[in-house]
């Protein structure tokens, strides 16, 4: 293990969902999505990604490489990028030529984060033409024949992907277990690991990627980001009041209900039973909420356990201004923003 080090010595990124919160509309979403990046830019942030989900009334970034590229016409200097496309939902020659678009219109600023979960249920599965039998087994070759595509001289230059062909792209792999973490390794492509929903996999999971390394063309040692939800406000009751939003979220998803993001309220006891918010603080272990100095204390000790060399930090409020205010608070306690 390295020296620990400081917040300031590492850099945050931002993950988000375009959240569609009760009885607002993805247009709304997209406003809300465009301010907090235009914000996060200013405040320092590295990067700002989007993740890909279908059939959820709370999300609007289904559409992720759209979404991107209207994050990047918003912006001057964040990288851009998904967190992540889920491939084995894409022929790869599509996502290469969607992500070759994005870099010839924005060079130098486009990240492509690959996952291999389908990022929604069965049905919906069917619906992306995705066999349920597949769980993600060809992901691998399906990484490679998207590499291929990315290569001018690829052997699989027959079907050339254009824009896409010879482009530098950052492509990234992300997971919540054990899996593309030893695919990371082996390939030497930076990893980030999505403790914001599988707290429990994220230590074992980064030490199999640093153990398993191995230099590539593209990194020299290994580089993880890590998922964290932090929810920040001036005042630790209004954190904790704030946070209740993510785990109604949460609720719903566990009920198979899944809603727009809905308002905070002032307790969940009532709201969920003793075994649902078991299951549902287990999975959110890694949130950090409270004040400025309880974020800034609850960050370092992440950081310490985890060696990050870069968080990316999800956040799910309701009102849009309080969920810029937690970005800013995080880019006070870090240094970011002075």
């Amino acid at each position: 293990m390295n020296a620990k080090k400081s917040l300031n010595q590492i850099k945050y990124s931002v993950l988000d969902l375009a959240p569609i919160t009760q009885g607002g509309t993805p247009s709304e979403a997209f406003q809300h999505t465009k301010n907090l990046a235009q914000h996060a830019e200013k405040w320092g942030y590295n990067r700002f990604w989007l993740a890909e989900h279908h059939s959820m009334p709370g999300i609007a970034s289904s559409a992720t490489s759209v979404v991107i590229g209207y994050v990047a016409g918003a912006t001057e200097r964040i990288r851009v990028g998904s967190g992540g496309i889920m491939l084995p939902n894409h022929a790869p020659l599509v996502i290469a030529e969607q992500f070759g678009t994005l870099e010839a219109m924005y060079p130098g600023r486009i990240d492509l984060g690959l996952g291999r979960a389908p990022g929604t249920d069965q049905v919906t599965m069917a619906a992306l033409r995705r066999d349920p039998r597949n769980n993600g087994q060809d992901f691998p070759q399906q990484l490679v024949e998207l590499q291929g595509y990315l290569d001018a001289n690829s052997r699989f230059n027959k079907v050339r992907a254009i824009p896409g062909e010879g482009q530098d792209i950052p492509i990234w792999l992300l997971g919540s277990s054990g899996f593309s973490a030893t695919l990371a390794a082996q390939l030497g492509l930076p990893f980030s690991f999505a403790s914001h929903f599988s707290p429990q996999n994220t230590l074992p999971a980064l030490e199999r990627y640093r153990e398993y390394f191995e230099p590539s063309s593209v990194l020299e040692k290994p580089y993880a980001m890590v998922g964290l939800n932090i929810i920040a406000a001036d005042t630790t009751e209004e954190a904790e009041m704030l946070s209740t939003s993510h785990q109604l979220q949460f609720l719903s998803l566990i009920r198979n209900t899944p809603s727009q993001l809905q308002p905070p309220v002032e307790t969940m006891e009532g709201i969920w039973t003793p075994f649902e918010k078991e299951s549902i603080l287990s999975q959110l272990k890694s949130t950090i909420i409270g004040n400025p100095d309880e974020v800034k204390e609850k960050l370092q000790a992440f950081l310490d356990e985890t060696d990050a060399d870069e968080i990316i930090i999800n956040t799910t409020i309701y009102d849009p201004k309080a969920r810029l205010r937690s970005y800013e608070i995080v880019a006070e306690v870090t240094g970011m923003k002075a």
